[in-house]
């Protein structure tokens, strides 16, 4: 690419398109995520290889597992003594039942303004979004400040062995200086009251505690009475675990959360007040809290059940499977409440385990997002949350790269971003790509 001195406010309408266009095409590309390991992201690696190629970049596709491909690739900066900022996106979706939807989720559609389909959402707008922004920047010759590494990850929606965990491991080179990162599920206009547009860009994540736990007992006959029953023994832990409220905990990034949604509705809390009512706080935060209120404790919740194979037979064992969520210096307390909620005859262990993350809401960079927002959305609030669940930015941080969540889209009102996160019918308006592309042109190129 060649340097230019030239930094407009807001890219070209060829780039604008192509957010769209490429939204649509890789919506089409079904890259399902089942978690049996039969998920095959490297036709949309392929696609958006050739995109970067285009650009003048030199993609490099890894796999792990056959079929399972990642792509990276680097945009060199006009200053070498910068840090590099790792921007990154996921390939895989989570599936998606055809006869539930409106439009079918694999098509792509572009209807009355919005883009229809599984990945919509998440993510394969955000990796539409810098798709276009490179093209755009090749196009008229921009360079950003620092240098750019560009990831397209497998396997992100189940264990990211295959994606970001395998790219950390054993391809950390190619994120030599990373120091930051952006990704998803961050910087969506969530609607908090009438007159009040928040953006909340995410600082931190609560750490993934997926747990299995096992029950060993005496097989028998079902008529008989049995004192040692694998399936009482685990049904009993799994109430406990259900029914158990855990205690508050506001870690830094949920503080900043609260002090700032609260400013925003008139309220000065003293979080540190004795006594200190939190779910009282929430209560008067409106819409707003629903960003908050998942991060304010630990979690653990029964998902998955299985013992026996006959109703007249006690099976020997007996296993369950709990999602749990830590949050960061809560991990100790998260494993010992474990222990005594499944008591002496129930065994546990992490079934799949990534630590908890913390970003500084006070940081350069964290100024400059929010600067990026407010450029084009000056009646938007930015304010930091903590994410309930996870991303890549787990993985990454293990090259010593600290996650923002940041996938900029300007939502209407009523549109219910979080519930179609996952969900039925997901969609992306054009205009939110539209947003979203000025917004990442502009951040990245200033960062």
């Amino acid at each position: 690419m060649a340097e230019t001195t030239a930094f407009p406010d807001s890219v070209d309408q060829r780039a604008l398109d192509e957010s769209v266009t490429f939204t649509s095409e890789l919506i089409r590309i079904d890259t399902t995520n089942r978690g049996d390991g039969e998920c095959r992201e490297r036709p949309a690696a392929e696609y958006v290889a050739e995109r970067l190629a285009d650009a003048g970049l030199e993609p490099t596709l890894l796999e792990r597992t056959p079929g399972r491909t990642n792509v990276v690739a680097r945009i060199p900066g006009t200053d070498p003594s910068a840090d590099a900022l790792l921007v990154h996106g996921h390939l895989d979706v989570v599936p998606a039942e055809a006869a539930d939807w409106t439009v079918h989720p694999f098509s792509g559609e572009v209807r009355d303004g919005v883009v229809w389909g599984r990945g919509a959402i998440d993510m394969k707008n955000m990796d539409a979004m810098v798709l276009a922004v490179v093209r755009a920047w090749a196009r008229t010759g921009v360079r950003p400040r620092r240098d750019i590494v560009i990831a397209y990850t497998a396997d992100e929606e189940a264990s990211a062995d295959d994606g970001s965990g395998f790219l950390a491991d054993r391809h950390a080179a190619l994120f030599e200086g990373c120091t930051e990162g952006i990704s998803e599920s961050g910087a969506f206009t969530f609607h908090a009251g009438p007159d009040m547009p928040l953006y909340p860009i995410a600082a931190g994540e609560r750490g993934t505690a997926w747990l299995k736990l096992t029950a060993h007992g005496k097989a028998g006959h079902g008529s008989k009475v049995n004192r040692n029953n694998a399936v009482s023994a685990l049904a009993a832990a799994v109430a406990r675990i259900g029914e158990h409220t855990w205690p508050v905990r506001l870690t830094p990034t949920v503080r900043a959360a609260l002090t700032e949604i609260a400013a925003l509705h008139g309220i000065s809390p003293d979080l540190d007040a004795p006594g200190f009512d939190v779910d009282g706080l929430l209560d008067k935060l409106g819409p707003a809290a629903d960003l908050v209120r998942p991060t304010v404790r630990n979690s653990s919740n029964p998902t998955m059940l299985e013992a026996g194979y006959k109703v007249n037979v006690i099976p020997g064992h007996a296993t369950a499977f709990v999602d749990g969520r830590m949050l960061p210096g809560a991990e100790d307390e998260f494993h010992t409440t474990l222990d005594r909620l499944t008591g002496p005859h129930v065994d546990w262990e992490f079934h799949h385990r990534e630590v908890p993350l913390q970003a500084p809401v006070d940081s350069p960079t964290f100024a400059k997002l929010r600067a990026a927002i407010e450029r084009f959305d000056p009646d938007g609030h930015v304010v930091p949350y903590c994410m309930s669940g996870g991303t890549d930015a787990k993985q990454f941080s293990r090259l010593g790269i600290t996650g923002y969540g940041f996938s900029p889209l300007k939502l209407p009102v009523g549109f219910d971003y979080q519930a179609l996160f996952h969900g039925v019918d997901e969609r992306v308006p054009v205009e939110a790509l539209h947003f979203g592309v000025r917004v990442l042109d502009h951040y990245l190129r200033t960062a």
